[in-house]
């Protein structure tokens, strides 16, 4: 791994060993995350970016070279990444851009962008040689961690909201994970993750503490600029609840700027639900990340919900390094967007992952994107997660007696 320099710590910046620190910084505390260095210099003279997209294995493993894990690290099995990226003409039009992308997360394994993430952590556990990993999570995290050590025989233990959705803690379940549903919220949820895990010596994946899960998610970034032909898009757009996603969008962005794959910077556009809009307030006054109180965060968007972001450092530098912006939006907003997003484009999101329409219909409407811009959009996550949200933002079906003239009467009054 020697492409690997080090762990920046993104508050004081002060640089530690891989074997230095291993969650965040040891002097400034939890709030500062810490960001895998690299040699950029070496990755050039090693990496061919056409060597890259002619590997046949569509996953994410495809850029290890390009991630922090030691040459012998076998991957887990399952096929991570590689998720499609649909054109969206029907959709730009709708919303005045000149081009959409939307990235269907949904198609992962365990149906959402934190596969990424989990596939990632789980490689570095094993480095550890770690014999048991464990995370706090609304639910997706929780899943992804759940599916990958299945995969490869390791034991998870899972703290978990009560209230997460019922879809989500089943996964859990049928992949074997040990799970511990905490009758509070999600950021108690994590602190008691945390200190168990320091307590007990487990490898903690909890987003924002371990500074590998970002790395994983930042292969999204490398998806997306591969399939517009190494031409980044002008905007991205994701949703936000703890950070480590648009973090990881800016990173991956980043590294391939670096490299010379790409020209430019995207702008990041980062969307959180009005009840959890901490990340939100904090870029509209301009308060230091550092310096953020928890909130009382409730929104019906279960996986953007985080009342204290824990990757809200790089969360906010993100932004304000890529010139972008956050928005918020009303979880009305968010249903709407569920079929919105599915009648335009094929693809059935979460309410966190349709929380990016939401944003994005914000964002064009505020001057914040441009009608001739080309903009992605990360559908973090399948509206299979959320079926009761889902039947919400849509009306009833229709129910007919078993005869033609009450289907033709059914029809009718749909106006089909």
């Amino acid at each position: 791994m020697d492409h690997v320099t080090g762990l920046r710590c993104t508050v004081c910046g002060h640089d530690y060993g891989v074997s230095e620190a291993m969650y965040t910084c040891p002097a400034c505390g939890e709030a500062a995350t810490l960001d895998v260095q690299y040699d950029y210099d070496l990755l050039k003279s090693r990496v061919l970016r056409d060597e890259i997209a002619s590997d046949p294995q569509g996953w994410m493993w495809r850029y290890r070279a390009l991630l922090p894990v030691e040459p012998g690290s076998a991957p887990p099995p399952l096929t991570v990444g590689g998720t499609p990226l649909y054109p969206a003409p029907r959709l730009a039009a709708d919303l005045g851009l000149r081009s959409l992308w939307v990235k269907d997360e949904g198609r992962n394994p365990t149906a959402s962008l934190k596969d990424r993430a989990s596939a990632m952590a789980v490689v570095k556990a094993q480095e550890f040689g770690a014999s048991l990993i464990t995370t706090a999570s609304t639910g997706n995290a929780a899943a992804a961690l759940a599916g990958v050590t299945a995969s490869v025989g390791m034991p998870a233990l899972i703290f978990v909201p009560e209230t997460a959705p019922p879809a989500k803690i089943a996964q859990l379940l049928v992949y074997g994970a040990k799970v511990i549903l905490v009758k509070g919220t999600y950021d108690q949820a994590f602190d008691l993750c945390f200190a168990a895990s320091q307590a007990n010596g487990w490898y903690c994946r909890n987003t924002g503490i371990n500074p590998y899960v970002g790395e994983g998610k930042k292969t999204a970034a490398y998806e997306v600029a591969e399939a517009l032909g190494w031409d980044a898009p002008d905007v991205l757009a994701t949703s936000v609840g703890d950070g480590s996603i648009i973090g990881g969008q800016y990173k991956g962005f980043y590294d391939l700027l670096q490299l010379g794959w790409i020209e430019r910077m995207p702008r990041l556009i980062g969307v959180q639900a009005e009840g959890s809009a901490a990340l939100y307030t904090a870029w509209r006054d301009g308060i230091d990340p550092v310096a953020m109180q928890p909130i009382d965060a409730h929104t019906i968007a279960d996986s953007i919900s985080a009342g204290l972001p824990r990757d809200r450092v790089k969360a906010m530098q993100a932004v304000r390094a890529s010139g972008g912006a956050y928005v918020s939006v009303s979880d009305e907003e968010i249903l709407a967007a569920i079929p919105h997003l599915a009648q335009s484009t094929g693809v059935f999101a979460e309410p966190a992952g349709a929380a990016a329409l939401a944003g994005l219909r914000k964002a064009v409407d505020a001057g914040l994107v441009e009608p001739g811009e080309r903009v992605a959009l990360l559908a973090t996550g399948s509206g299979l997660k959320d079926i009761t949200s889902a039947r919400k933002s849509v009306g009833d079906a229709v129910t007919v007696e078993p005869a033609l003239d009450a289907v033709y009467a059914a029809v009718d009054a749909m106006g089909v």
